[in-house]
């Protein structure tokens, strides 16, 4: 999760959401009709082979997620939402929440960020120079490890939540986007039942809390909700992508190739 201080950049979300809707949509995966599934020709091998009638049935249609989105930024909390539900401990939420703060990719995505910063003379109480693009880099980075330990691992062992992302990955495209922006305030408990998403409502609001500490520019109630609210937008777009990247890798990526996690 990446957080991202200046809202302009998630202003493009619209034309981003919109221009994904033209590439997926060519890309409908098509499931056999219950009919065609009646008349289908048993395969003479399959009684043959033991495993075959043992092992679970893959949905058809469904790429799987991958480790990583746009081959790097961290998707290691992505699952289908059709494979068997399996409540995770707390242990596993402390590590995903670890891996996706300190993955390497995301330091080099941070120190892009602190560049546009630098850029844009974000919070010039940091000042220009070298010193001053440290210090954006450090607090960038700083936003993202706080707002992943809160929505990743604590707050989802406080309220007993799944932090992870559960992809459909298959259906109409307009029903797979508003089910992947709506993630942030719908996810599943540690029973697997649908719930309000506490750990990502307040986890990022804490997050925006504690980057008062660092921005003494922005210390009023309209930098905090504008901050808070960045930082929604761009989890919600973080789960479209979840969502529809494995479309994209085998469109554009995968001719003639088998699927394979990346």
């Amino acid at each position: 999760m990446i957080f991202l201080r200046r809202p302009s950049l998630v202003l493009l979300s619209p034309i981003f959401c919109f221009a994904l809707l033209q590439t997926v949509s060519a890309q409908q995966p098509q499931t056999p009709s219950a009919d065609s599934a009646k008349t289908a020709p048993a395969d003479p091998n399959a009684a043959a082979d033991p495993a075959a009638s043992t092992a679970p049935a893959q949905p058809t249609g469904v790429l799987p997620p991958g480790k990583r989105v746009l081959g790097v930024l961290p998707n290691y909390r992505t699952t289908n939402l059709t494979a068997d539900f399996e409540p995770l401990n707390a242990k596993q939420k402390i590590a995903i929440a670890l891996k996706d703060s300190f993955d390497y990719p995301l330091v080099g995505v941070g120190a892009l960020y602190a560049g546009l910063y630098q850029l844009e003379d974000s919070h010039p109480q940091f000042n220009q120079g070298f010193k001053g693009y440290l210090r954006r880099f450090g607090t960038s980075y700083t936003d993202q490890v706080v707002g992943n330990m809160m929505t990743e691992g604590i707050l989802p062992i406080a309220f007993h939540e799944d932090p992870r992302y559960f992809r459909l990955g298959e259906g109409q495209t307009r029903h797979r986007l508003v089910y992947a922006l709506t993630r942030i305030v719908v996810t599943r408990t540690d029973k697997g039942s649908p719930s309000f998403n506490y750990a990502e409502i307040i986890g990022n609001g804490v997050s925006a809390g504690v980057g008062l500490a660092y921005y003494s520019d922005d210390r009023d109630f309209a930098s905090f909700a504008q901050n808070w609210g960045t930082q929604l937008a761009t989890d919600a777009i973080s789960q479209v992508l979840k969502e529809f990247w494995p479309d994209i890798k085998h469109k554009y990526f995968h001719h003639n190739k088998p699927v394979a996690a990346d």
